[in-house]
């Protein structure tokens, strides 16, 4: 089998070349293209046009690194799903290798990994790195004006991500400058929640608090709310409450989960009319995808709307397994108290307005903050995602089987199509 390494064997200059064709045709038209790279295919053609466009390519695998530590994790259909796609449309040419848990790579390493060719498609955590990706961070930022619920909420915080990052030239130059081509620019994945020891849902209980955080805007909040913020790496957090090195982390459900966070921390609490800061991610291909020819980027490309409904598989449909899983551990559910969630409200707004004033997006960008807001909003409504009872008991009025293909395709028709590499 031609491995991508193996595809990707070729002189500096040929490499060079194909890098700048590459971030040129990620801003296509969608169209079949051709040239060089070879000859690609229309969007949504026959499952025989596709056969036919790869007729003659040799077999090829991408290796893409997911944050699932394995197959059994709440984070595996992220991956999953999108490899499934992948293979299916292409008759098995074209694998893709999942490398669990930061396996190959870091990720303060991950997007030099991802330009050098050592992984060829990674989730990554650029809001780790806010003075190398300010324009990412900025999206991150905005995502804060929203009210947060496990179902609704969460759909609208990615679908507003998604669009924002594709609109925004600023975010795409960030990757682009690395050699990186974005595959989502910025990925909302789940809200966050407090998961503390003690119950710490009232304003009062945040004073002297130690807290975990996962990003500046975390970071400056918890401080802002009274209590220390502690930097550590997550896979640390379950001996940091266990030891009471910190009394709380902020973290998405599906690494509370994962990790086992309810055994020593058994308070959780949730905003209802705001949301803590998250902590962004984003899904890049490197060199080893940019080289491949361009009927298996375009393969890549198409199976984005396998990998939305696998990447809301994780976000969403993990939280209502932490939820179960809190259910039967006895965990405390509460909501925060109401002028715990003004505070954070209040430093969510002046966050937003200093992207603003700040200029790294353009201008007016609140303003487009929501107007698209307001767009996904009416969509999730009329194709019918909308919450069907509280937070707490998510788990029990979540439909695990829920199809999220009509907002993926009604992603790619309204964003993602003009990127299709051709």
């Amino acid at each position: 089998m031609t491995t991508v390494s193996r595809i990707t064997s070729l002189s500096a200059s040929v490499v060079s070349a194909l890098l700048l064709s590459a971030c040129a045709g990620s801003a296509g038209s969608g169209g079949g293209g051709g040239g060089e790279a070879g000859d690609g295919y229309e969007y949504g053609a026959e499952a025989a046009a596709v056969e036919a466009a790869i007729a003659d390519l040799e077999p090829a695998s991408v290796t893409y690194q997911i944050p699932a530590t394995s197959l059994e994790s709440p984070q595996a259909p992220m991956g999953v799903a999108y490899k499934e796609a992948v293979e299916e449309a292409s008759g098995g040419k074209l694998t893709v290798e999942l490398a669990f848990n930061q396996s190959i790579a870091p990720y303060a390493e991950l997007h030099d990994a991802l330009a050098d060719g050592r992984v060829d498609m990674a989730f990554t955590l650029p809001t780790y790195e806010p003075d190398r990706f300010p324009a990412v961070n900025a999206v991150n930022d905005l995502l804060v004006g929203q009210a947060a619920s496990p179902f609704e909420g969460d759909l609208l915080a990615n679908l507003l991500a998604y669009d924002l990052a594709w609109q925004s030239p600023e975010v795409l130059s960030e990757y682009e400058e690395l050699g990186l081509t974005p595959f989502t620019p910025v990925s909302a994945t789940s809200a966050y929640y407090s998961v503390c020891t003690e119950p710490s849902t009232e304003d009062e209980d945040w004073s002297g608090l130690q807290v975990r955080v996962g990003s500046q805007p975390q970071n400056e909040l918890v401080g802002e709310l009274g209590a220390s913020p502690v930097s550590i790496a997550g896979v640390e957090a379950y001996e940091a409450l266990q030891r009471g090195t910190v009394d709380c982390t902020l973290a998405v459900l599906s690494d509370v989960s994962q990790g086992g966070f309810f055994e020593v921390a058994g308070n959780l609490g949730y905003p209802t009319t705001t949301q803590f800061p998250r902590v962004s991610g984003a899904i890049l291909q490197g060199s080893g995808v940019q080289n491949l020819p361009l009927a298996y980027q375009q393969i890549l490309f198409d199976a984005s709307t396998a990998a939305f409904q696998g990447g809301m598989e994780t976000s969403i449909g993990s939280q209502a397994i932490a939820l179960e899983e809190a259910s039967e551990k006895g965990v405390t559910v509460e909501p925060l108290a109401d002028d715990l969630q003004d505070r954070i409200a209040e430093a969510n707004e002046a966050r937003m307005q200093e992207v603003a004033d700040s200029g790294v997006l353009g201008d007016e960008v609140l303003s487009r903050v929501d107007e698209t807001a307001e767009f996904w909003t009416g969509k999730l409504e009329e194709l019918g995602y909308t919450d069907q009872g509280d937070f707490a008991e998510f788990h029990d009025w979540y439909d695990p089987e829920t199809d999220f293909t009509p907002l993926a395709d009604a992603l790619m028709e309204r964003t993602l199509l003009e990127h299709r590499p051709s």
